[in-house]
């Protein structure tokens, strides 16, 4: 079926991203046709260097649900290996694009390469589209604050411990969808008991640190505290904790989605167990204002886009 295709990496679905594909979705609904958004797994630079790959903002699932939620109508992830690599430019052009997406228009960024080594450029995909019969669309890219929104800076705000600042360049909360898993039990004994969260893949994650976060159980917004780092006091090795507010039940083998709303303070070892407790209830305190004017006022930005979310 044709189509309106949209290329590009689309980890976090930024604002950058959803610029690509509103542009594309203005053009599927004058010509009737639907928005395909299509990506490259894994990303061609962590393909031709793995050790550089840097975590990711989104996991495939997760990445889906929000080009979905943004404007697309189907989602074609192209897996990208050694055969893949060595498709010449014309060939992706005609094997993928005009043929198997059925494109009559595409929409890029003004960055955007294609094919072997990279040889395919904006003037060649215009020149294939002429000869193959599809149109292409220049998105330019989206500014905030004076600096291009990529999903790179989105990275450097959430290694700062910057929430606001990633939720700015995302449009949204960044968020982490995970299985519960169980931890070593520590947290029920000392009255906050906390779901551990089983980071399996290379995610990126906020700055370590204490976290007002909302989670998202049965369709509810469920406010939080979230615990990222190595717990010093007990020296207990790397984990991400959440302790639910005003929630019980078992959570064990469930995925639960996790948004990052701000940060309260970074660890600290604490010289004993009451001193560790004492600061808790405080963490609880700041977390519990600064989360009633979120969930009050901002709501539509926390537990849609979280709800959308499958597993990882």
């Amino acid at each position: 079926m044709p189509s309106v295709v949209t290329i590009g990496n689309f980890d976090g679905v930024h604002l950058g991203h959803r610029a690509l594909v509103d542009a594309a979705r203005t053009i599927a609904d004058d010509e009737g046709l639907p928005v395909r958004a299509m990506f490259f797994d894994p990303h061609p630079a962590a393909f031709f260097r793995p050790e550089n790959r840097p975590p990711l903002l989104t996991p495939l699932s997760r990445r889906k649900a929000l080009l979905l939620g943004a404007g697309a109508d189907e989602v074609d992830v192209r897996v990208f290996d050694e055969s893949f690599a060595e498709q010449s430019a014309e060939e992706f052009a005609t094997a993928i694009l005009a043929g198997d997406a059925g494109a009559i228009a595409v929409v890029v960024g003004p960055d955007f390469r294609f094919g072997k080594d990279r040889e395919g450029d904006l003037p060649t995909l215009k020149a294939l589209g002429e000869r193959l019969g599809f149109r292409v669309h220049v998105v330019d890219p989206v500014e905030h604050d004076g600096e291009v929104v990529s999903s790179t800076r989105v990275r450097a705000r959430l290694a700062e411990g910057d929430a606001a600042g990633a939720r700015a360049l995302l449009g949204r909360y960044h968020d982490v969808v995970s299985e519960v898993v169980h931890g070593d039990h520590r947290g029920r004994t000392i009255g906050f008991p906390t779901a551990n969260l089983g980071i399996a893949e290379k995610l990126a994650l906020p700055m370590d640190g204490v976290y007002a976060v909302v989670a998202a159980i049965d369709g509810a917004q469920v406010p939080a505290v979230a615990n990222i780092g190595v717990r010093p006091t007990f020296d207990a090795g790397r984990s991400v904790e959440v302790h639910l507010l005003d929630w019980e039940g078992d959570l064990y083998g469930r995925q639960l989605p996790v948004a990052f709303i701000a940060r309260i303070r970074g660890e600290v070892k604490f010289d004993g167990i009451d001193a560790l407790v004492a600061q808790i209830g405080r963490d609880v305190a700041d977390a519990r204002g600064r989360l009633a004017h979120v969930l009050a006022s901002d709501a539509s930005a926390v537990l849609p886009d979280l709800s959308a979310g499958e597993p990882s």
